[in-house]
């Protein structure tokens, strides 16, 4: 089995998304599609002393094939460069790949990196893809007026994605604001027919999440 994988990013989170939305609608084979908004790829950046562009960024694979897995890359490339890609990079060398993907892999640890002695409090939700972009965008907003840094990532191609609060834990005030973001992002989700969450269990911090979850009509 031939693999690839390529990279690629996009002045602005909907053509991203909208990326993702074309590429599951022309029936292209993709085994994984993973986002990262722009604060995630700084923090990424900071932490791998990499210089991939502070943007929102799409990572992409592709099984099959030898020439499968090529003709996947570039069609691929076709639909982002319809939405304005600001860069696209793809390869099937495998050690090329696994570079193109430690950015990704090392989000949490670039997270943590933002702020030394802090903690996740993560918390993810998912949503149609169609709404994805709008949920993301709103989050974003919500982040941007709280006091709190949130990297965000995704699996885009399912419709969910983490926010990841960095937060002292020890401080009553920050606790608050995160699970105060964190019931803006739910409650946005169910409105969008999404789900509380999208992957991780509920556990304490999201009983109640649960119960809206399952009385939605």
């Amino acid at each position: 089995m031939a693999v690839s994988a390529a990279v690629c990013s996009f002045p602005n989170l909907e053509a991203a998304v909208n990326v993702v939305t074309e590429t599951i609608q022309a029936g292209i084979s993709v085994t994984r599609i993973e986002l990262a908004n722009a604060t995630q790829m700084d923090a990424i950046n900071r932490y791998s002393n990499l210089d991939l562009p502070v943007a929102p960024t799409l990572w992409l694979e592709f099984h099959g094939t030898t020439s499968g897995v090529t003709e996947q890359a570039e069609r691929v490339q076709k639909i982002a460069a319809a939405h304005g890609v600001a860069k696209f990079s793809w390869t099937s060398d495998p050690e090329k790949r696994r570079q193109l993907w430690r950015a990704r892999h090392d989000a949490a640890y670039a997270d943590l990196a933002l702020r030394p002695g802090g903690q996740l409090f993560p918390t993810d939700v998912c949503v149609p893809i169609s709404r994805l972009a709008g949920c993301i965008s709103a989050t974003e907003k919500d982040i941007a007026n709280s006091f709190l840094t949130a990297p965000i990532v995704g699996h885009a191609g399912d419709g969910n994605f983490h926010v990841a609060f960095l937060i002292d834990p020890s401080d009553s005030k920050e606790l608050v604001e995160a699970r105060r973001l964190n019931k803006l992002l739910v409650e946005r989700a169910l409105s969008m027919d999404g789900t509380c969450t999208g992957e991780h269990g509920i556990g304490c911090g999201k009983i109640d999440s649960l119960v809206l979850n399952t009385a939605k009509p």
